[in-house]
């Protein structure tokens, strides 16, 4: 199963008084990784892939522990752990490194795509699905299911 990796850089205001980033920046964290894995199949090849827009129908956050500010950017791992026909859910670690066992929020969004035209929720196509197949767990890397 292939993850997205996006290196999120922590900024001095996403600080509170408590000296640790806040719990509702991990949210900002979370949609700067989401935007960046869904569009990388957007154009550039030409494909109509996710430019239609998308929606949030849910989030659930497990902060697992405080998160310092530091110069060094905070890896946000994300991969796909359900796909229907009109939603999808995407499971998220922030962490130090790739490799590195320390995790301070372990999250999952369910995403809705949507027809900015027509003003409502729309099903995913066919190459969304293949794409977003590939960060299933049981994928292999190259998308293909493996038993």
């Amino acid at each position: 199963m292939a993850r997205h990796i996006y290196r999120c850089p922590l900024r001095w205001s996403d600080m509170d008084a408590f000296g640790h980033v806040n719990n509702v920046v991990f949210l900002r964290y979370l949609e700067e990784a989401r935007i960046d894995f869904m569009f990388r199949l957007q154009p550039g090849d030409g494909s109509p892939s996710f430019s239609g827009g998308s929606v949030v129908a849910r989030h659930e956050i497990d902060y697992v522990r405080p998160l310092v500010h530091r110069h060094e950017p905070v890896i946000v791992e994300s991969w796909v752990t359900r796909i229907s026909a009109a939603s999808l859910t995407i499971a998220y670690e922030v962490k130090d490194a790739e490799d590195s066992p320390q995790v301070y929020v372990r999250a999952s969004t369910v995403v809705v795509p949507y027809n900015l035209e027509a003003g409502r929720p729309r099903r995913i196509s066919a190459e969304e699905k293949e794409y977003l197949s590939a960060y299933l767990p049981g994928a292999d890397d190259e998308g293909a299911l493996v038993a």
